[in-house]
This record gives structure tokens, C-alpha cells and sequence, in this order.
């Protein structure tokens, strides 16, 4: 079905989306993992947000950014939720037009929201280690949440266009995805007309953001080693050292896969679709699979706070 926008085009009624490539035939079977991933995030990250909340204890800076973190990682995967467990459970592999593109915008505004609160949090470990004193002044409740809602401000403001430039755009019959829910970068080679405003802009995003975001993440860690190394004894810069650790995971399992998923759509165009497909999927659903695992084993507060609840609850049976 078609809606007729003007003589060049149309705006498709529906998209198809595609899920995995060569892959139809076993997608009951590729359910399972996805329903298990699913499970894993919203339990691991209710876990840390459940924690956070009923522990006066855990209520500092660090903490605070950890639940944006999760809120994040949450919003990314409940985005991606319906689309996905409809193609591999159901067998629903059409999407309107109008929920394709605010899909789109949830996926991407919600990964925007998970580097900036990253960066947030490489600055948090900078003051922690370089003002200790002043740590929770310079840090205060106040500047946290105004900092929260700067990055959800932020990635509105950004994403709005792109989704105002697709909405305008002619169609010229294709409307298959390749994907299991809707990217902005996959969406951008269907229309008909001139892309290069969307191309720009899409390229300013990813400098503005991802780009600037891991630039002041490494200037952030090259100040935390100096003051590091600056720190008289050895246990002193071993401890130091120490409270960055789960930070340093959340950053890898959040760019690697973000490099390696952008790097294969903007230069890998004889590279396998599936592998397209499974570095996409790796780039939303690594991060928050990994984070509450890291964090709950690496930060001694949230594990011992994790083992009170469980034992409290065994206690109550």
C-alpha cells in the first residue's frame, strides 16, 4: 500500500523488516537468546536501580550516573522490544511508517543519552580522584539532575531533525529494512530524492556526539592518569586506579561495538549482510547485558548491597 506525497515519491503505510538475513526459517529458534537477553537487561538493570534506590548508602555521585546509565540502556532496549521478539516469536515483520520513525528516534536519542551520561561519568572519576575533598560539593544532587536532564534536552533536540528530514523525504517503492527495528542508517538509503542534507546532518551527529563524547572521554582519562601518577604511595594510586575500573568496561562495551557497527555501514558495502546485522544488534544489546554485570561484581557497595536484599528476601521465606 502507498500514500502518494508528491509526483517524485510516496510515503509507504507500512515497513518490512527483515531480522536476520538467510535466517528466516530458524527465527522460533533465534527467540530463545533474544527472550533470555531481554530478560538479563530489565532484570540486571532493575537490579541496580532497585538497589541504588532502597540504599541511603549508595545515594553519591557516582551511583546517580550509574542509574541514568541504566535508565538508558533500558530505554534503548525497550525500544527495540516490540519489533524484535514480534519477528522472531510472532512472525511480525511489518511496522507503520509513523512507529518506524519514532522507533528510530527513541534507539538513537537513548544511545546519545548512554555516551553523554558516560562522559558525565568520566568527569565524575576525574573530580573523585583530583578534588576528594570536594567531591560531593562540586558534585551535588542539584548539578546532577541538572546534568540528567541537559542530556535528555540534548538528544531531543538533536534527533528531532533527522526525523523531520525523513518525513519529508519521497519514497520510490522500496521499503524493506534490513534489520530487526529501525535505524537511521539503514532507513537513509530508501528515499528517492536528494539525501545529501540527511547525510550531512547524520555526520555531524555522530562528530557531535559519539565523536566529541570519546575525544573528552580520553582527555578526561589522560588527566585521571596524571593526577594518578601524582599520588605519593603505590597503594594510594592502586586504589585511585581501582574506582575506575567498571567505568573503563561500560566505556569499552559501549564504543567498541559502536566503532566496529559504524566502520562496517560507512566502508564494509561487500561485507556480509549478516554480519552487518549482528554488529547492529552487538552495539545495542552488549552494553546493557554487560554493565549490571560489571558493576555489580566490580563495586563492592552495589555487591554487598545486591547480597543484603537476597538475603533479607531468603530470610522473609
Amino acid at each position: 500500500m502507498k500514500n502518494f506525497s508528491n509526483s517524485l515519491g510516496f510515503l509507504p503505510t507500512t515497513f518490512i523488516l527483515v531480522g536476520i538475513p538467510g535466517l528466516e526459517a530458524e527465527h522460533i529458534w533465534i527467540s530463545i537468546p533474544f527472550c533470555l537477553i531481554y530478560i538479563v537487561i530489565f532484570l540486571g538493570n532493575g537490579t541496580i536501580l532497585h538497589v541504588i534506590r532502597r540504599d541511603p548508602h549508595l545515594h553519591q555521585p557516582m551511583n546517580l550516573f550509574l542509574v541514568m546509565l541504566a535508565l538508558t540502556e533500558v530505554g534503548v532496549s525497550a525500544s527495540t522490544l516490540p519489533t524484535v521478539l514480534g519477528i522472531f516469536l510472532f512472525g511480525t515483520n511489518e511496522i507503520s511508517f509513523d512507529s518506524c520513525l519514532f522507533q528510530m528516534f527513541s534507539v538513537h536519542s537513548f544511545s546519545i543519552m548512554e555516551s553523554d551520561v558516560l562522559l558525565a561519568m568520566s568527569v565524575d572519576r576525574f573530580v573523585a580522584i583530583y578534588s576528594p575533598l570536594h567531591y560531593t560539593a562540586i558534585l551535588a544532587l542539584p548539578h546532577i539532575i541538572g546534568t540528567g536532564v541537559l542530556i535528555g534536552l540534548k538528544s531531543i533536540i538533536v534527533m528531532a531533525p533527522v526525523t523531520l528530514l525523513l518525513w519529508h523525504l519521497p519514497f520510490c517503492g522500496h521499503n524493506s529494512l534490513s534489520h530487526s527495528y529501525c535505524l537511521h542508517s539503514n532507513l537513509i538509503h530508501l528515499p528517492c530524492g536528494d539525501i545529501s542534507t540527511n547525510s550531512i546532518y547524520g555526520l555531524f551527529i555522530v562528530i557531535s556526539t559519539f565523536g566529541l563524547d570519546s575525544l573528552l572521554i580520553v582527555v578526561s582519562y589522560g588527566l585521571i592518569l596524571y593526577t594518578v601518577l601524582k599520588i605519593a604511595t603505590a597503594d594510594g594510586r592502586r586504589k585511585a586506579l581501582n574506582t575506575c575500573g567498571s567505568y573503563i568496561c561500560a566505556v569499552l562495551a559501549y564504543y567498541v561495538p559502536l566503532i566496529g557497527s559504524s566502520m562496517v555501514h560507512r566502508f564494509g558495502h561487500h561485507v556480509s549482510p549478516l554480519l552487518q546485522v549482528i554488529l547492529s544488534h552487538a552495539y545495542l544489546f552488549f552494553p546493557p547485558v554487560v554493565n549490571p554485570i560489571v558493576y555489580s561484581i566490580k563495586t563492592k557497595e552495589i555487591r554487598s548491597s545486591i547480597v543484603q536484599m537476597l538475603s533479607e528476601k531468603r530470610a522473609g521465606v
